[in-house]
């Protein structure tokens, strides 16, 4: 359990990698499920965490509040998420982790919410511990919600906060390295906010890879879709290993 809020208690799933030595500290990577921030099942992006747990990085499958099982709002679910990241960074040796070397990755909502952590200043736990910063090194982002202004998605639920809230509108110096994954007919976010979003990271000197699949809708990304899953993990595999987060070997089969 990472964080209990009255009678609600949270909890991550750890994949550890195989055959570490005592003294060595891996890469976390930490993944938020999409849905809406409605509902979804940290079983989403199972496939994904096995993967890399068996490329040497320690994963964690994050279950944060949803307004169908909680009956919250956005705002509840980043703060879960900014307390996951936290609790993580906190429990580093307990991990075996490297708290310096720490990535966020989501799907939908779930990349919203990881994005979020980047980004957004405020939306903080009031029992979290603030002086252990939320601020993931680096960004794999699965059709991410990325604009929630007007015309955004999920602008309905968020109003005037989207000014603070939406991660295209608090883009900044020093935000992290980042890889995004869309479908030309994702019906959530066009393509062209994508694009944008690229534009602005770019501008604020900050590494932005951008892969647009023709003719794929929002998910095409998950496990079921293999070919695309295969796709999208080889090129989150090939940028982790741009940053130094990951070695060529060893090369696991991806299935």
């Amino acid at each position: 359990m990472y964080k209990q809020v009255d009678s609600t208690q949270l909890f991550m799933e750890v994949r550890y990698p195989e055959k570490l030595g005592d003294d060595h500290k891996t890469v976390a990577m930490i993944f938020f499920f999409g849905g809406g921030w409605n509902s979804g099942s940290i079983r989403q992006l199972e496939p994904q965490a096995k993967y890399f747990a068996q490329r040497g990085i320690t994963c964690f499958l994050v279950d944060y509040r949803v307004k169908k099982r909680q009956k919250t709002s956005p705002f509840e679910s980043l703060k879960d998420a900014k307390s996951a990241i936290r609790y993580v960074k906190k429990h580093a040796d307990d991990f075996g982790i490297d708290s310096a070397r720490v990535i966020a990755a989501g799907a939908s909502a779930g990349g919203h919410l990881a994005a979020a952590t980047a980004m957004i200043e405020g939306y903080d736990e009031c029992s979290d511990d603030l002086s252990v910063s939320c601020v993931p090194d680096a960004l794999v982002l699965f059709n991410p919600v990325i604009d929630n202004g007007p015309g955004g998605y999920g602008y309905e639920r968020i109003g005037d906060h989207y000014k603070d809230f939406s991660p295209l509108h608090n883009i900044k110096k020093g935000a992290p390295p980042t890889i995004l994954f869309f479908g030309t007919k994702d019906r959530f976010v066009p393509v062209e906010t994508a694009k944008y979003y690229q534009k602005v990271m770019q501008k604020v000197n900050s590494i932005c890879e951008l892969y647009i699949y023709e003719g794929q809708e929002h998910g095409f990304f998950n496990y079921k879709n293999f070919e695309y899953y295969k796709e999208t993990v080889t090129k989150t595999d090939e940028f982790l290993q741009t940053l130094g987060y990951l070695n060529k070997e060893p090369i696991i089969e991806i299935k």
